[in-house]
């Protein structure tokens, strides 16, 4: 018997190869139209970003926003949810915890400071995801056209509050004071020295235990499996007894809690102050992340180091090779988005078509 659907192992692991491979010989055409050796320049980028151990540690700093951005948008994914607000979320996240940073820093010892500020990171970030999900929900107000709308809309409130009140008296730079030392958070070339003189940072390890969290939840609990009911067929759902619109704001909550996370990382963790522009499109990046790791743990966490490769290694090869120009890797991360999330089943009927081939032939 023929089969009409392609088997787990190949929609998971096979199409997300596939695609990769596609974007990326792509992007070696494009190299080699601007005059370089796509050989050569790939040996340079997965040197400085994966073998050089300085590099490595830039390149999983990098990750650890795009996997909390990752799982934001996939926790809701999960629930037939396309949140494309995570990077305003992101955004108000970081003004949550500045804002408890500079309430508290001059107050409070490290030990209590750094949680209380992810708490109000999390809860900055769930409180701007919650009224999209409440609209849709409740009023049947699409939560892809609310969040797109909502990051409009964090953007201009965080010019003005940034301009407006945090600003330092005399300083022209739009960015908050730096932050007292007690709240940054402790780097792992503490632990580790080889990783060199880098802002890698206990929250990627907070980030392994997200993602290890999230499969729990999804796949392992009564909640995940409404949530998934949710997103499969809401009607069964709702006929099965799950509480449609009840789910649809607390995933809502959860994802902008998770995108308000990722603001953690580069804001206590590298810069220690509230700049303009500060999650610099990772809460997109996010979306890409969740598509290519097909909402997967594993997924998602190998889709986040890709990307982190990428602008590292990207900004090493644009120093040696000048033909390359460093918006070449934003063309790049373009051509993954386009191959892994609007064309992500190109390659579904031609390997359906040969894994029966193969099996017919097993069977005569």
């Amino acid at each position: 018997m023929k089969k009409t659907e392609l088997p787990r192992w190949a929609t998971g692991f096979v199409l997300p190869i596939l695609n990769l491979m596609s974007a990326l010989l792509v992007a070696a055409l494009v190299i080699h139209l601007l005059g370089e050796s796509p050989s050569e320049s790939l040996h340079i980028l997965v040197d400085s970003a994966i073998l050089d151990p300085e590099g490595l540690a830039y390149t999983l700093f990098y990750a650890t926003t795009f996997i909390f951005a990752g799982l934001a948008v996939s926790i809701a994914m999960q629930a037939g949810l396309f949140n494309i607000g995570a990077e305003g979320q992101m955004y108000v996240g970081g003004l949550g915890l500045t804002w408890v940073v500079l309430a508290l820093d001059a107050h409070l010892p490290g030990w209590l400071l750094v949680p209380l500020a992810m708490i109000g990171a999390a809860v900055f970030g769930a409180l701007w995801a919650f009224i999209p999900g409440y609209l849709q929900a409740k009023r049947g107000s699409h939560v892809v056209v609310t969040t797109i709308m909502f990051n409009f809309i964090a953007a201009s409130l965080m010019n003005f509050v940034i301009v407006k009140y945090l600003i330092p008296e005399g300083q022209q730079n739009p960015a908050s004071r730096v932050f007292a030392d007690s709240a940054a958070l402790p780097l792992l070339n503490k632990i580790m020295p080889v990783l060199g003189d880098t802002p890698l940072n206990v929250s990627f390890v907070l980030a392994i235990v997200a993602l290890v969290v999230y499969g729990v939840a999804v796949w392992r609990s009564s909640w995940g499996y409404e949530l998934r009911a949710t997103g499969l067929n809401a009607h069964a759902a709702h006929y099965a007894g799950v509480k449609i619109s009840r789910t649809i704001i607390v995933t809502m909550l959860v994802s902008g809690a998770l995108a308000g996370f990722g603001a953690v990382n580069s804001v206590m963790g590298s810069t220690h102050y509230l700049s303009l522009n500060f999650p610099a499109g990772a809460g997109f990046v996010g979306i890409a992340i969740a598509l290519m790791g097909r909402q997967h743990p594993v997924g998602i966490f190998l889709s986040s180091v890709l990307f982190g490769a990428l602008i590292q290694g990207g900004f090493d090869l644009s120093l040696e090779k000048p033909n390359i120009p460093q918006e070449t890797f934003i063309f790049i991360q373009g051509l993954i988005i386009l191959f892994c999330g609007a064309m992500e089943n190109f390659y579904a009927p031609a390997l359906l078509k040969l894994i029966n081939l193969t099996r017919s032939s097993k069977e005569a």
